[in-house]
């Protein structure tokens, strides 16, 4: 049986196209929560969970779909070394943010989506931690 062919994929690469989903699933929950019963009456009113929306309020929750679709070009874009942080820094941020959701929240879809997403940005961590070094004229190649 012939083996099939594969190559190394850039870490940046990589790091976009886990950015990617876990932006095209933020889109897809956010979507599927417009089914929660009384959701778009309070959004007609102006109200959410935690009160009255405002422009401040709107402008906090965009700023985390903002943060996540820079980070799909960012990590292409962006140097090794601004890259590794940054990764880490905001991947680290939205696991813990991600997991908090999956606890508190009741509604199984979302626990589901948050478990999905949290693990996505803990294999952005995960592989920004793991970042791979050059290697120098005198290393052994594998």
């Amino acid at each position: 049986m012939s083996k099939l062919s594969d190559f190394e994929i850039n870490i940046k690469i990589k790091l976009s196209a886990i950015w990617s989903a876990v932006m095209s699933l933020y889109i897809y929950c956010d979507y599927f929560e417009l089914y929660r019963p009384g959701k778009l009456e309070s959004m007609i009113e102006g109200t959410a969970f935690f009160g009255k929306v405002s422009q401040e309020v709107v402008l906090g929750l965009s700023s985390i779909l903002l943060v996540t679709s820079l980070m799909i070009c960012l990590s292409v874009l962006l140097s090794p070394k601004i890259n590794k942080i940054l990764n880490i820094l905001v991947g680290a941020i939205m696991t813990l943010m991600l997991a908090y959701i999956c606890y508190f929240d009741g509604w199984y879809f979302y626990k589901m989506y948050a478990a999905v997403e949290a693990f996505l940005t803990l294999i952005v961590v995960w592989l920004a931690w793991n970042w791979p070094k050059e290697q120098s004229a005198n290393s052994p190649s594998k």
